[in-house]
Formats: C-alpha cells, structure tokens, sequence
C-alpha cells in the first residue's frame, strides 16, 4: 500500500487528478498497509480518497466473486470513487460458466449487481462477454442475450471464443463453428450498441463533471471524460487541459456526448 500511496502522491505533484487502479482481479487486492494491518483494495481507495488533489478514483478489472461489502459500501460511501464499474460476466449460462471455471453462476451475478446498486443507484455498469465457447447452445447463447437485458450496460466488450492451446476446452470436441460464432456475436453486438447509445442519450440534459485530458480536433475543442467513463467534447476559450468543470450535456452520439460549460464553472 505504502508504495502505491507514493506513486499516488508523486502523480498528484505532477498535475494528475483521476487514478485508475490496474490488476487482473484488482479488486481481490489485499496488502499490508501504512498501519501493518491488511488492508483491501476499498480501505486503499480511502486512503487514496484523503491525498489533496486526487478527484476521482476507478479501479479494473474485477471479479465478481471478490466484490467485497467494504468495497460496495464504498461507492456508497466514497465520493471519488467513481459510480462506474467493470464487472466481467463472460456468459449468461451456468454450464458455460462452470466449463470456464468461473467460479459464480447467473444469479451470483445478478444479485450481486443488485445490491451495488442499492448501494449507489447512479451506478453504470460495462462488461466482458465471450461468444462460442465451446458446447454454447443456442438457449446458452439466449441466456447470455436475456442476462444483458436483465443488467443493462453503459459499454461492453465482447469477443468471439478463440481456443488457447494447452487449455481444455481448446481439446474439447464441442467447438462451435466459426459462421455460428459470427452470427452470434453480430447479434450480441447490435444490442450493446443500442444500449450505449440509449445510455449516452439518458445522460442529455442532465449536469455532470469533467475532467478535460486533451485538444479536440476542432479549435478551442477541448475532450474530457465523464464519470461514466464517456468521451465529453467541450468548446471553451478560458478551460485547459487538467481543468475539471462543471457542464450541461447537450446531445449525444454512440460514442461521444458534447456539452457546455456552465456558466458558474
């Protein structure tokens, strides 16, 4: 912990304000902490929360079995950890779930997303998704359509499944062929698009947070990010790059929202 805190406040001297912590299962993190006691990846965020110019705190990528209560309490309770979550699912099937040794079935999955958010209700969510892992049926592949409806995601990443030598089911004799593959994951990805699209477009009109990380392509253009994760484009003369500002969201595409400053910022 103590080196992470360093690294923190090294960053915060350099002008950094968001800190975004990285681990195959980050939030499984447990260390030693300032205090000799283990500390979890929640307590951490606390202490990162208590650094003097540190605005905005994400961690990725988790697994669902190691989301902890105190990190739930956290988006509760932190207001710079930021109401966005990454939360792999990777299929919406039980049997496939348990042929990838995932180790939580569908309704782990489900509930747990409940109680986030019961703890914080703004809470947006994006996700992994694998499509034709060997032996997925079509109703395996339904279950993975009806669970997205079900959550509903801000973004997602979704693949088709590629064997790995050495792994079982790279020996398995269920592959699936390569169009089904295809097909599948054309109709995965046409529905993940309409919901980013439907999520951007909630956030209209609406006043929100912006950290400004770079020029835009146009002048006096400057792009930031939302809480949410979006790509925020912004005209202004008096902003800069590092700048958090306060902004209305006028209007939004699949990829982007654009938005004002508001005049108080």
């Amino acid at each position: 912990a103590k080196q992470i805190i360093d690294d923190a406040n090294r960053l915060v001297g350099q002008g950094v304000h968001e800190l975004t912590l990285l681990g195959q299962n980050v939030n499984g993190y447990h260390g030693e902490g300032l205090d000799g006691k283990d500390w979890s990846l929640a307590r951490l965020l606390d202490e990162l929360s208590k650094i003097e110019g540190i605005e905005r705190l994400r961690y990725t990528t988790s697994h669902p079995r190691d989301m902890e209560d105190d990190l739930i309490e956290a988006h509760r309770d932190n207001p710079k950890v930021m109401p966005y979550l990454h939360l792999p699912f990777q299929s919406g099937s039980d049997k496939i779930l348990k042929d990838m040794n995932r180790r939580h079935t569908r309704d782990f999955y489900i509930e747990l997303v409940d109680r986030i958010k019961d703890a914080q209700p703004e809470l947006a969510l994006s996700t992994d998704i694998i499509v034709g892992f060997p032996g997925e049926t079509d109703k395996d592949f339904q279950d993975t359509m009806d669970l997205i409806e079900t959550i509903g995601y801000a973004s997602a990443y979704s693949f088709k499944y590629s064997p790995r030598p050495g792994t079982p089911a790279a020996e398995s004799e269920e592959q699936i062929d390569e169009d089904v593959k295809k097909e599948r994951l054309a109709i995965l990805q046409k529905r993940l698009t309409e919901q980013q699209k439907s999520f951007n477009e909630s956030k209209v009109g609406s006043q929100m947070t912006v950290l400004l990380e770079k020029n835009g392509r146009k002048e006096g253009q400057l792009i930031g990010r939302s809480p949410y994760l979006q790509s925020v484009h912004i005209e202004t003369e008096h902003a800069k790059i590092g700048d958090m500002v306060d902004v209305t969201i006028q209007s939004a595409t699949l990829n982007s929202l654009q938005a004002v400053i508001n005049s108080s910022s």
